[in-house]
Formats: structure tokens, sequence, C-alpha cells
């Protein structure tokens, strides 16, 4: 029986469609790749920058606009949009992230042809994004955001927290929760791991790296010895400042940025991790977790992942956000036997392998896009 979003144009729009977007971006990429294999016809629609132009390869011959921006970054304007959304002729529109122009651009085109819109926030309405430059996102509900908001047909949230953000911000909007996938599993093999913990991701203030990096020289008498601290990721200059000046002084201390890392060398930092640590402050569902898993790496994170089933499995060792959790969680982590470890490694597999899998998450889409459409 043919799906019923086979042959449907589908365009997948965001801001900023390469690294510069984070794990949106991993979100956006894994969805073509989905609704590709569903027979679907995805269609990304974004804005040209330096980045996406070095991140093209990532859509694998996948249908793909960019359009020029204009002005302040931050507005993400970009005055052809509408244009190329109109000749896209797409059947239904899914926005990844909110509080910039592409919204606006979204709830324009939705409105104009009848076709359903579909909108992810991606965390951008959990409370700690919200209380920053507060007075901006005010000003962005009230010329454009709301009127997006009561456009949508639905909204997507990665997770229960995430619901209840959307439906505090928006009143009555449908709700459907549908988390990330995990990448393909990689089975990782049976020789015992050094005591290497990595941070990957992107360097930004709300992944909480600088407490990391305290927490590391705080713990470090107590590790194993020979323990590293990797960090790989991208930022933009302020991240990457923030980072240098919590590790200044601090360099013979097990401390390595080896800064970013895709396909070949992410999957080779994988193989030598022990763990994954992500102490973010705030997160929607983030990928580099999943990521992790499907390796068979288990991780050391916050509840603002909003991913409990990794500590009710086993997978995860929680932390919280100060110094001192997060010191103690990094003791408990590498002062895990083998066999520890090689039990928290299976249900990290587990986990990617079914709740998490392509398969499971694709057949969640095809159910909630072929709905839409079909009304």
């Amino acid at each position: 029986m043919p799906s019923p979003i086979a042959g449907k144009r589908i365009g997948l729009l965001s801001s900023w469609v390469s690294r510069r977007n984070g794990g949106v971006f991993e979100a956006i990429v894994a969805q073509a790749r989905m609704l590709d294999a569903l027979g679907a016809h995805p269609v990304i629609l974004g804005l040209r920058e330096e980045d996406a132009s070095q991140d093209a390869w990532r859509f694998g011959g996948i249908e793909a606009h960019l359009v020029d921006p204009s002005g302040p970054a931050a507005f993400g304007f970009a005055p052809d949009l509408p244009q190329v959304l109109d000749e896209a002729r797409l059947d239904l529109l899914h926005l990844h992230g909110i509080w910039q122009y592409p919204s606006h651009a979204a709830a324009d085109w939705t409105n104009a042809s009848g076709k359903p819109l579909v909108i992810s926030p991606h965390g951008m309405l959990d409370p700690w994004i919200t209380s920053r430059n507060a007075w901006k996102k005010h000003l962005a509900r009230a010329l454009w955001e709301r009127r997006a908001w009561r456009s949508a047909a639905a909204f997507h949230a990665l997770s229960d927290a995430e619901a209840h953000d959307i439906a505090h911000e928006t009143h009555g909007a449908k709700i459907a929760i549908v988390p990330n996938p995990a990448p393909e599993l990689s089975t990782p093999d049976d020789e015992p791991r050094g005591p290497v913990v990595l941070y990957l991701g992107r360097i930004h203030e709300k992944k909480n790296l600088p407490a990391l990096i305290a927490a590391w020289i705080a713990a470090r008498p107590d590790l194993p010895e020979g323990a590293t601290l990797t960090v790989a990721g991208w930022g933009d200059d302020a991240g990457i400042d923030m980072l240098e000046h919590a590790m200044r002084d601090h360099r013979d201390v097990g401390i390595e940025f080896v800064g970013t890392a895709f396909g070949s060398q992410k999957a080779a930092l994988l193989d030598l991790a022990r763990f994954v640590i992500l102490p973010s402050l705030s997160e929607g569902l983030p990928m580099a977790i999943l990521e992790a898993w499907a390796a068979g790496v288990p991780t050391i994170m916050t509840e603002h992942c909003h991913l409990p089933q990794g500590f009710a499995s086993g997978a995860a060792i929680r932390c919280g956000t100060r110094r001192e959790e997060i010191r103690t969680a990094l003791v408990e982590a590498l002062g895990k036997s083998d066999n520890e470890w090689q039990g928290m490694s299976r249900a990290a597999l587990d986990l990617a392998g079914e709740p998490f899998s392509t398969g499971t998450i694709s057949q969640r889409w095809e159910d909630l896009y072929g709905v839409l459409l079909e009304d």
C-alpha cells in the first residue's frame, strides 16, 4: 500500500540550513532523508550563507533552495523568500525554528495557499530561551509570531516538556509529540575504552561549558590516570572566546579542544569516548545524545536534555548544571567498571535501535503528515 505522503512536496524551512543551526540542522537533514525514503519529495529552504554552501553535501541530492539574507543576521530577513515559497509548489510547509523572518514568510504562505503549516520550535519556547532578550521576543510575538502560531495546522514538540511550553505560549494549538530519530547503529568493539569524556556540539552559553570545565578541574584528582575531556564543536566568535576564557591557564589538566567534527571525524571521536557529556541549561531534544547512544556510548546529561528514558534504562548518568553536581557525575561515570560500562552501552544501543529508531520515528511523521494533507 503506497504511503499517504508519496509524491507530496513537503518543504522544510529554517533560517540557517547549516552547522550554524546546530542540532536543528541535523534534525532537518534526518527528516529530509526520512521523507525521501517514504516516497515524498522533501524540499529544503533557507538562507544562503558561508556554512550553508560548505554543508550542502549533507542534503545528498535533495532539492534545496537558498535565498540571500538582507540586514541583521539575527532577524533572518530574506526579501526573496516569499516568492521562492510560492514557486516551490509545496503541499505542506514545515517550519523549523522560530523568532525570525521565516516565521512571517511561512504564515503568509499558509494563509495565501490554504495548505498546512507545521511549526517545530526546537526548544525555542523553553523558559530559559524566552527569558533571554525577552524584549526582542515580545516584539517578535506581537509583529509576526502569534500570527504564524494561529495559522499553523499543528505544532511539533520533541518531548512532553516542550509540549507543555508550546501549550503555555499558544493556548490551544494542536500539538504532536515526535522525538528526533537516532542515526543508524554502529556496534562498538569489545576493547576497553580509556577514560575519555567527549563534549560534542555547539559552543554556546546554554551548553554550560564553563561549568563543565570548572567541574573537570575540580574532579581531576579523583579521576583515573590519563583522563581526558575532549571538546569538539563549533560556534560564533563569542562562543569560542567564552570557551577559551574558561580553559585559560588550565591546559595541563587533560582538556583538549579539537574544533569542528563531522562525518568520519565525529565517528572517530565517538569510537574513543567512554562517555559523552551534555550539561546543558536548555535543550529541545539533543541530537548529540542520540548520536552517542547509536554508537553505544553512554551519556552524562542534565534533565534539560528531556531524555528521561536514558536515566530509566541506565544509558545515562544524571548531572546537574552546577560545578559540584557535574564533578560528582564525572567521578561516578569514570569510576564505572568495564562490565558496568558494557551494560550502559547495551542500554544506549537499545534506546537508539527502538524508541528512537528511524523506522519508528518516520512512521509517526508519515501518520501526522498524512492526516494534515487529508484535511
